[in-house]
């Protein structure tokens, strides 16, 4: 990974004479003695390739030429006998391409010296919230500091020029991703091998986490959706604790992690391997509406024009169905939309909600109808990589014609 360019290019977007300070982020106590896993703050991640706690990056323009500084942890052997070693100075030098590594303990000394010495404009921090209801995260907690004690000087926020480089994602990237989603089409298979009527959501979920695990994920992407029946009509649904019965449908929304970087996959499988008539007149449907994202996807187009594309295919077919009499009609079985971008986030981040796409750009292509009466839900989630001329499904290899799925789960059967 080129993390030294993405350096370079968000030191150019930075405002002359500023300065940015980035943190990896700190154990989140939960009680006791225990604490929750550790997510690093993904924009530390993608400017430096680590992904450990107490870390912080520099970035100063404020100088000539710019220059970046890494602090890090201090090795203790007695700390490192019982929770592992910690990243050494050659390490982090090797890994971020980064010459000037201090340990964390001289930050705040550091950043005291820049702002007596160097005529700083203004100091960038990553503010990004999600939501006014969440707890503040460790970067937004650290910029109220920096402005209570220096409140002279402007605070910026780092997220936009750091995402705007993001959207699009350069060669490592795209092969990260395609390696992802590798891990994700074995373990889907997987869970195809030992889908049985009378078996639990949660079983399915086990299989696919255990059969990534095994082969070197860091871990699901996000938390696995294993919907039966009606479960399958609940776009989030995670719990995953009641039987697949015979005849239900089983909605699986997945993907691996890998190296940082994520699939996000969604396979309608029919639990005993066979779709019914009214199963396979609905995934035909939503089938048609993922080829047709995936044939007209192209640079200069958003997701909003894509999403359009989607619902005229999906109305169509409930129209055709009689389950409705007119397009705008089609949000009582469909409600939400056909893509995101896809990157270190699973819903990676954009600086516009509906910018145009350009090369380079990875997003989702995931139709869904959701019928309650018919306890019917059904999604198909490819991953698309944006081209200079139109899409390439990078989940291709993914099972997902009707016939072929039940031809793989009928062999199956038969072993």
């Amino acid at each position: 990974m080129n993390y030294s360019g993405r350096r370079e290019a968000v030191l150019e977007k930075m405002e002359e004479g500023s300065i940015a300070i980035l943190y990896s982020g700190a154990e989140v106590h939960v009680s006791a003695d225990s604490y929750a896993h550790f997510e690093c703050n993904r924009n530390f991640f993608y400017l430096t390739g680590l992904r450990r706690e107490e870390m912080a990056l520099v970035l100063d323009k404020a100088v000539t030429p710019a220059k970046a500084t890494l602090f890090i942890e201090e090795a203790d052997p007695a700390m490192e006998r019982w929770y592992g070693r910690k990243v050494t100075v050659e390490e982090a030098k090797e890994i971020t391409g980064i010459a000037d590594v201090l340990m964390i303990s001289s930050l705040e000394s550091t950043i005291d010296r820049m702002m007596t010495r160097e005529d700083v404009t203004c100091v960038y921090f990553d503010t990004y919230r999600h939501a006014m209801s969440d707890l503040p995260d460790y970067n937004l907690v650290k910029a109220g500091e920096f402005a209570a004690k220096y409140p002279g000087t402007p605070v910026k926020n780092l997220f936009p020029l750091v995402a705007a480089l993001r959207m699009w994602k350069d060669e490592d990237e795209i092969e990260a991703t395609r390696a992802a989603i590798g891990l994700t089409k074995d373990a889907l298979e997987y869970v195809m091998e030992n889908l049985t009527p009378g078996m639990y959501e949660y079983q399915a979920q086990a299989d696919f986490e255990y059969h990534i695990m095994r082969n070197g994920a860091d871990g699901p992407g996000f938390p696995t959706i294993a919907g039966s029946g009606i479960n399958g009509t609940m776009l989030h649904y995670d719990t995953n604790r009641e039987i697949c019965a015979d005849g239900s449908l089983l909605l699986l929304d997945l993907g691996a992690r890998l190296n940082g970087y994520n699939a996000d996959i969604t396979r309608t499988y029919p639990v005993n391997g066979k779709y019914s008539e009214r199963q396979r007149a609905v995934y035909e449907i939503v089938l048609a509406a993922n080829k047709k994202v995936a044939a007209e996807a192209k640079p200069g187009m958003t997701l909003g024009q894509l999403n359009d594309i989607c619902k005229g295919v999906l109305a169509k077919g409930l129209m055709d169905l009689g389950l409705i009499e007119e397009e705008a009609q089609v949000s009582k079985y469909y409600m939400h939309g056909v893509s995101h971008h896809l990157g270190i986030d699973v819903h990676d981040v954009s600086v516009a909600a509906n910018k145009e796409l350009a090369p380079g750009a990875i997003i989702t292509d995931e139709p869904g109808l959701y019928i309650d009466e018919w306890e019917i839900g059904i999604r198909i989630e490819d991953d698309l990589l944006i081209t200079e001329d139109g899409a390439v499904v990078l989940s291709q290899d993914i099972l997902r014609d009707p016939d072929d799925i039940e031809a793989f789960m009928t062999k199956k059967v038969k072993k």
